[in-house]
């Protein structure tokens, strides 16, 4: 096999001949047939690989998925370089054609560093561009996935009042249908515009009954389907449900209906159900349009949509109640209270919402993701000195103390492969302290506290 051309590579362009000829001795050629898988997630990083000819695909695994990642092609250096901290392999990668590299083991790092601090240096320099490049690609994605996790939440929170409103539009199509069959008899059956106007007064507003349990209220519905159906009313069952529903009692309808002949009666019951639900339904649209109103709302709030997004002045608690919004599906899905022990007349500090909010989610999701349900959540502030504090507590079974010294560390994560970018809390770090601020954690068992301190400017 003839020796590989090293001065292909960019990397090693412009080496002296000695540097090359080091390489060429120490380091190994090897080939990989078209889709042949170069390394595995969990292996250990062992080379520095130049890709000589062919190509390197790598893939990520996200929920024991394999998503493209990014691309090696010839004539470049990937793998490990010297002072990185990399030792097990993340993702995947598969030879693209044909594929020869070039392998230089870890372990012959320290002699090339006294053989060439040059390529040394631009093999740092290398990785740091490489890091740089990941940081921002992982970010991306990390902020992706949360966006998707939000709004996934989102939209079964939007989709219980949209039901309710299809719901309430189909009864009120139903109950509008009938409305002019009904008014024709009860005018022809009307006794006196009197008793008209008496009908009139009870359908003209809904006042609930409050019934101290479900069995009071099945009692009354059982006692006014029976003397419906006394009435001559066919159906005494439903229009006593629709006629509780809209605060009717048997001590209204009794002398409401006195100067209604018997067979008069079905007909002004009916109206006077029908006109009622119409009302309640038309109820059930204003509140649940209301719900819609309210979680856009909190999702201009949370986004700061509608300021721009330099520094200004902030209330904390106020980003704090606008994530609680935005999460509230994952909160309830999973059972957990939320204490809130906020701090009286809290100043305000100087800050961007929307780069804190995103501080609040990446903190509140991890909780939520520790703890099990039925968990527990206490958002604690607290004005010290010129900070601001922020605390956000959780039971859950702690960070192990092997790992709580690195829990700040990008790339960081106890999380499954594909399940976490280990980028969560260094992007709230990274925030926190472009803030002038700083971010803490203790845990224990039984108790994990994540604590924001922020200026008061």
């Amino acid at each position: 096999m003839p020796a590989p051309d090293l001065t292909r590579i960019a990397t090693f362009a412009g080496l002296p001949p000695e540097t090359l000829e080091w390489l060429l001795a120490q380091g190994e050629q090897r080939c990989f047939e078209p889709g042949e898988v170069v390394s595995r997630a969990g292996d250990e990083a062992e080379y520095m690989m130049a890709v000589l000819a062919g190509g390197m695909q790598f893939y990520v695994l996200h929920n024991g998925n394999r998503e493209p990642a990014f691309r090696v092609e010839a004539g470049h250096v990937s793998g490990v370089l010297p002072y990185s901290r990399l030792r097990i392999i993340r993702g995947e990668s598969v030879a693209v054609g044909e594929t020869w590299l070039y392998l230089l083991h870890r372990s012959k790092f320290p002699e090339l560093e006294q053989v060439s601090p040059e390529l040394v240096q631009r093999l740092v320099s290398l990785m740091s561009d490489r890091a740089r490049s990941e940081a921002r690609a992982q970010e991306r994605d990390d902020k992706l996935r949360a966006l998707g996790k939000l709004s996934a939440g989102l939209a079964h929170e939007l989709n219980n009042p949209a039901a309710a409103i299809m719901r309430a539009a189909e009864g009120l199509s139903r109950n509008l249908q009938a409305r002019p069959t009904q008014l024709q008899q009860l005018v022809q059956h009307c006794p006196s515009p009197e008793a008209l106007a008496h009908l009139v007064q009870l359908a003209a507003a809904i006042t609930p009954v409050a019934f101290t349990s479900a069995l009071d209220r099945a009692d009354a519905e059982d006692e006014l389907a029976e003397w419906l159906e006394e009435q001559g009313v066919s159906d005494g069952y439903q229009l006593a449900a629709g006629l509780l529903d809209g605060g009717l009692s048997l001590a209204q309808l009794e002398p409401a209906l006195a100067a209604w002949a018997p067979a008069a009666r079905p007909a002004a019951l009916a109206w006077l159900e029908g006109q009622l639900t119409a009302l309640h339904l038309v109820q059930d649209v204003q509140e649940a349009g209301s719900r819609i109103t309210t979680l856009v709302t909190n999702v201009k709030t949370y986004s700061h949509m509608d300021r721009g997004q330099d520094f200004a002045l902030l209330d904390v608690e106020a980003g704090l109640e606008s994530t609680l919004n935005m999460l509230s599906y994952p909160l309830r899905q999973h059972n957990i209270r939320v204490v809130r022990d906020l701090a009286p007349a809290l100043p305000k500090v100087q800050g961007q919402v929307s780069s804190l909010n995103q501080v609040w989610t990446n903190l509140l999701d991890n909780a939520i993701d520790a703890l099990p349900n039925g968990g527990e959540i206490t958002l604690r502030t607290r004005h010290e000195d010129e900070f601001v504090r922020v605390f956000i507590i959780d039971n859950g079974p702690g960070i192990p103390p092997e790992v709580l010294p690195r829990i700040l560390e990008p790339f960081f994560t106890t999380k499954p492969a594909g399940e976490g970018t280990g980028l969560g809390l260094d992007i709230a770090l990274r925030i926190v302290e472009q803030h002038g601020g700083r971010l803490e954690v203790n845990s224990e068992p039984g108790r994990t506290e994540f604590g924001v301190w922020l200026p008061v400017r």
